[in-house]
């Protein structure tokens, strides 16, 4: 399968391998086209918990991410403070009150076929947390990153258990680059026009 072959026909969807060359790069630069034209406030939402290896990957990501210290994404869902099935609504209240309108990543472990084993998944729509548990909970973001870290089908609670933490690991560190190099990118965004506008007047070019 060539690299065209894994965009859907829409181009709203990549799916890549964690060990995919340049994998960071590719999935930054297909999210990006998804972002508004005008810039907004930007945060990504790791969800999972730390007391499951393979729902881990999303506060491990956020850990990874927010140890970058990125400039632009404000990050929730960490190891230390997770974002998960409890505190998800209030975590997203939270949100709402401090952040104008924000552009939403959200991140998330799923399971998936055995042959989607390590892949990592982003598109163009919200995140529908605890499917795999039946857990019905709010969708979350504007795009989605998930990483598929063991097979469905049954006993999922146990399979999450028993999910390898070194692949786990990995992909969550693919996913922080991901957002590293988004967050870098970022600071490149054209300026919206109000903005230049102020900045324009408040310095004015000297003839």
């Amino acid at each position: 399968m060539n690299l065209k072959q894994r965009f859907s026909q829409e181009s709203s969807l990549l799916r890549l391998h964690y060990k995919e060359n340049n994998l960071p790069s590719l999935m930054c630069q297909h999210i990006m086209n998804w972002f508004p034209y005008q810039p907004r406030e930007y945060v990504a939402v790791f969800i999972g918990t730390d007391r499951s290896t393979g729902d881990a990957l999303g506060p491990l990501a956020g850990m990874y991410f927010q140890s970058y210290k990125p400039r632009h994404i404000r990050v929730y869902g960490t190891i230390h403070e997770p974002v998960h099935a409890v505190n998800l609504e209030e975590s997203l209240e939270r949100i709402d009150k401090l952040h104008n309108n924000p552009f939403i990543i959200a991140i998330d472990a799923c399971l998936g076929r055995s042959t989607s084993i390590g892949h990592i998944i982003t598109e163009k729509k919200s995140l529908q947390p605890g499917t795999a548990l039946n857990k019905t909970l709010p969708a979350v973001g504007d795009v989605s990153i998930t990483g598929v870290v063991n097979v469905s089908g049954f006993m999922e609670h146990s399979i999450l258990q028993n999910t390898r933490l070194s692949v786990v690991m990995d992909m969550a560190k693919q996913v922080s680059s991901i957002l590293e190099e988004i967050d870098d990118k970022l600071t490149y965004v054209r300026i919206p026009t109000v903005i230049q506008a102020r900045k324009e007047k408040t310095n004015p070019e000297i003839i």
